[in-house]
């Protein structure tokens, strides 16, 4: 019996099929296209993050990109938004959400809120976002360096960090945007004391 015919490997052929075919963001219900697999690589182990510079957590609290960068390994899991599994937009929202950054659930409405920034322009921590299966922002991912960002793609099926200079992402790219936690916390208070007046 070959590894390919054991009932395992009928399984993990099964789980991978169904992670390709299943792929999308939140709440679009397309598949994208295919994004492009770094190396060849295709692990589904959590890799250890790298002592990376500007990521030491501060008062004994990851910062919002230690975090991030502490989640890449993890599955894609279309409609995820927990460490069991996680698409584009869920991941943003986790991730922001551990530093009291509430996000919006699916692309769209992340698009929506923050400061708009020019590729040129941006800083560890703004979202950045992409057209892949359609016009207008269908993927999301946060920036990390200079000219990387971390996101949960769904072809290779693990977070992982990329290259916004590479031929498929700076095609794609439609603009980034800031998140200032006041904005949001602002929002919020807004909406809760129009509830508390009804």
């Amino acid at each position: 019996m070959t590894p390919s015919t054991t009932p395992l490997g009928w399984i993990a052929c099964a789980s991978l099929a169904a992670s390709v075919l299943s792929a999308a963001c939140a709440s679009s219900g397309a598949v994208p296209r295919p994004f492009p697999t770094p190396d060849g690589r295709t692990t589904t182990t959590p890799a250890t993050p790298a002592a990376e510079p500007g990521l030491a957590p501060l008062g004994g609290q990851p910062t919002l990109i230690g975090t991030a960068l502490s989640l890449r390994g993890i599955a894609y899991k279309n409609g995820g938004s927990d460490p069991s599994g996680f698409d584009c937009s869920g991941f943003t929202q986790y991730v922001f959400a551990q530093h009291g950054i509430a996000l919006p659930r699916d692309v769209h409405n992340q698009f929506e809120i923050g400061e708009k920034i020019k590729l040129k322009d941006v800083r560890l921590g703004d979202l950045v976002f992409f057209h892949t299966i359609a016009t207008g922002a269908s993927h999301v991912g946060i920036v990390v360096d200079e000219d990387e960002f971390v996101h949960a793609p769904s072809t290779a099926g693990v977070v992982r960090v990329e290259h916004l200079s590479s031929a498929y992402w700076s095609k794609r790219f439609i603009a980034a945007r800031r998140v200032a936690p006041q904005e949001l916390a602002d929002a919020r208070a807004a909406s809760r004391g129009s509830r508390a007046a009804d």
